[in-house]
């Protein structure tokens, strides 16, 4: 497994060149460019934080050199300065939320505009992506990588700050006393070479854990999804050991960020402090053995030397969020930049679809520009006709389903509807007259109403209700305890499987089409729903054209055309009665059929 891991290099691991990573920066910047305002002010305010540093110390500074060491202090001087203290106190811890406010909600607008133009690019994409990404990674890519850049903006935040208290502290130093000011800097490049390691080394270890985070996670959704087959071929064991292989690499992982965050973070700075604190009282040590020191400008400038340290502990906890906002940024963007987009309409105005006419001359399609799996397929549907597809499995029937719905782009020939090019309408036009029924029908969180009407508040309750009772859905959604207002959870789960077929019916009755595809619609489907819901299916066919990939021959006998088919070609066609005369594909599939059943 370890092995395995090693030679794996997900894309949380790859290194990016410097160019290629300055680019994803800039493209960051530009979807951060409407929310600018938020950025500037919350930049204004880290300014005038790094003020209001300066001026704090100064004011103990002059209480402590002009008034409490020569005596000429009272009650009333000592509340003028402590009042005056806690005043910038107050104004620096309003101004610090305000700016911590203003960016952080900056970059929550930025995360959600992100968010929002992925999912609907994500809507603009042709099947053909779907079929080559896996799901995991695209929402991968809308959770996980879209959340990396909240991370990343926090580093500029971080960064914004430390260098605005750095050098608002220096400058403090420089005026306090520009020749000690000058020594602390001697530990820069030391403190720099520091800064470049972590971040090198840190990045490498961070990356790798957070691979080694989607293993585990893959792990863990592979033994809970997979739980009764685990169980029922006794693999606890294996699967035991292989997840506890992967969560020591995690483990290991994790140690070794915990390694050096604890090596070079806070004991790191803290002893550049130190060291820097020995310098500063050192030389005024000095000083003092020859002549007078006040001790306020020995406190202001320690004070200063605490705010020049202090905010990089966090910055540099933050640098390991670098790398991975860059590649995060680099995945979301190559959804951005996919051009595996749906077939592209061009609508002719004004074109409707009214009879319901299909027509497919000499068409050819391949998935992949290279290997066509569909050969001079051509055929006519008439106007409230029946065309049933049938053949093996890979013989071509979704494929056709697929080009006759837009899915995917088909290559030569032409489609007609209503002797007008397939192309020529509109998708909602399409969408609106062409109904689509599944073999495994999708449900969505809400109701059965919900679900029936697909969120179209345009359709009646009524209009609900009577699409249900066409194709029988009624008789169980009614002996239900909320009817069409109960619930349905992740993928209707909770209902069987020809229940979720026969409010998909109804979803697809209630539109109106005048063009019904059904893809396999009764193949999960019991024999004896199947026939509680045939008469509805044949009303439901009344007046409309209809496309059927069937599973039961059964079930398209009755089909006014039926076409065989083969290694995507058509090698037969014609009814029931005289496909069976031919003694051909046809007959052959239904006498495998029949014995099957006897069997």
């Amino acid at each position: 497994m370890a092995d395995q891991s090693s030679k794996h290099q997900s894309a949380w691991a790859k290194s990016i060149p410097i160019k290629q990573q300055l680019h994803i920066i800039k493209r960051l910047f530009l979807y951060a460019a409407p929310y600018k305002w938020y950025f500037y002010g919350s930049l204004i305010l880290a300014v005038a934080v790094a003020i209001i540093n300066i001026l704090l110390p100064r004011i103990i500074q002059t209480y402590m050199d002009s008034h409490l060491i020569v005596g000429h202090t009272n009650f009333a001087m000592m509340w003028f300065f402590a009042g005056l203290y806690l005043f910038g106190m107050i104004v620096k811890a309003l101004m610090q939320f305000a700016q911590s406010y203003t960016y952080e909600m900056g970059a929550e607008y930025m995360l959600e505009n992100t968010r929002r133009k992925l999912f609907t690019k994500l809507h603009t994409l042709g099947m053909r992506y779907f079929d080559q990404t896996p799901s995991g990674s695209i929402l991968s890519r809308l959770t996980n990588d879209t959340m990396a850049f909240a991370n990343f903006w926090a580093l500029f935040n971080s960064l914004v700050v430390t260098i605005s208290a750095m050098i608002s502290s220096f400058i403090a130093m420089y005026f306090a006393d520009a020749a000690i000011a000058l020594w602390l800097l001697v530990f820069m490049p030391f403190l720099a070479v520091t800064v470049w390691y972590y971040q090198r080394y840190s990045t490498r270890v961070y990356r790798r854990m957070r691979e080694r985070l989607s293993l585990l996670n893959a792990k863990l959704a592979e033994g809970i999804t997979g739980i009764s087959v685990i169980q029922q071929f006794r693999q606890e064991k294996r699967i035991n050991h292989e997840f506890n292989d992967t969560n020591d690499q995690y483990y290991n992982t994790r140690r070794a960020m915990i390694r050096i965050n604890s090596l070079l973070l806070n004991p790191m700075i803290n002893l550049f402090y130190a060291l820097g604190s020995v310098l500063v009282l050192g030389m005024f040590g000095i000083r003092g053995l020859h002549g007078y020191v006040a001790a306020g400008i020995i406190y202001a400038f320690t004070t200063y030397l605490s705010n020049f340290y202090n905010p990089m502990s966090e910055m540099m906890d933050r640098l390991s969020d670098f790398q991975d906002g860059v590649v995060a940024g680099s995945r979301v963007f190559k959804i951005m930049d996919d051009q595996t987009l749906e077939p592209q309409q061009h609508p002719v105005a004004d074109a409707k679809i009214t009879h319901g006419k299909i027509e497919f001359k000499h068409v050819s399609f391949s998935y992949d520009g290279e290997n066509e799996v569909l050969h001079d397929i051509s055929f006519v549907a008439e106007p409230g006709q029946t065309v049933a597809l049938v053949g093996e499995t890979g013989s071509g029937k979704t494929s056709m389903i697929n080009i006759l719905m837009r899915f995917y782009e088909f290559g030569h020939g032409e489609i007609l509807i209503d002797d007008r090019d397939i192309r020529d309408y509109t998708i909602e036009e399409l969408r609106n007259k062409m109904g689509l029924v599944l073999q495994e029908p999708f449900m969505f969180y809400g109701t059965i109403a919900s679900n029936i009407r697909m969120f179209n508040e345009m359709i009646t309750d009524q209009e609900v209700h009577d699409a249900a009772h066409f194709v029988q859905a009624d008789k169980f959604i009614e002996n239900l305890p909320k009817q069409y207002d109960a619930r349905v959870i992740e993928r209707g789960a909770s209902y069987s499987s020809g229940q979720r077929q026969l409010i998909s019916f109804a979803r697809t009755l209630v539109t109106d089409p005048k063009i019904l595809i059904l893809d396999e619609a009764t193949a999960n489907i019991d024999t004896e729903t199947e026939q509680m819901i045939q008469q509805g299916l044949t009303k439901l066919q009344e007046g409309r054209t209809t496309i059927a990939i069937a599973h039961r021959l059964s079930t398209i006998q009755n089909a006014d055309l039926i076409l065989v088919l083969e290694n995507g070609r058509i090698v037969e066609r014609g009814n029931n009665d005289q496909l069976l005369k031919k003694r051909g594909y046809y007959y052959d599939m239904i006498q495998l059929q029949n014995s099957a059943h006897l069997d």
